[in-house]
């Protein structure tokens, strides 16, 4: 069985609104699905997307193949790149970032003390001016 994942139209004539569904690919478009994993409202402002990722994910792992439509709206919503770093097509360096991050957060530190160093005699400079007046 060839499972897509697609748009399924509802609405009344010119107002369109659509579950992304994941059927069989032979059934006809309003047919019957397998399961709903979300909704796309086009006439709204701005266009409403709630896709459950995790059910989407599970389905593009079993092999279900998106339409160019939905493919876009999985693109939107996150599932298409967690789906491509779950199948290694994309790689994250996500633990090599965070090195990178403790350092700046060091440095800005360090910084943040010398000049707070170098505050305090100014400070007290002002203190001694105030005081002999």
């Amino acid at each position: 069985m060839a499972v897509k994942i697609r748009l399924q139209r509802f609405g009344k004539k010119k107002q369109p609104v659509y579950r992304l569904v994941v059927m069989d690919g032979r059934k006809p478009r309003d047919g019957r699905y397998i399961e709903a994993i979300g909704r796309y409202e086009p006439r709204e402002e701005p266009s409403v997307i709630e896709i459950d990722n995790d059910r989407a994910l599970d389905w593009l792992m079993k092999g279900a193949q998106p339409t160019e439509t939905a493919q876009k709206l999985l693109v939107i919503s996150g599932a298409w790149a967690r789906f491509k770093v779950a199948k290694g097509e994309i790689y994250t360096v996500a633990n090599q970032a965070a090195p990178a991050v403790e350092e700046a957060e060091a440095d800005a530190t360090a910084t943040e003390e010398v000049e707070t160093v170098g505050e305090a005699p100014d400070q007290e400079e002002t203190t001694a001016e105030e005081a002999s007046e």
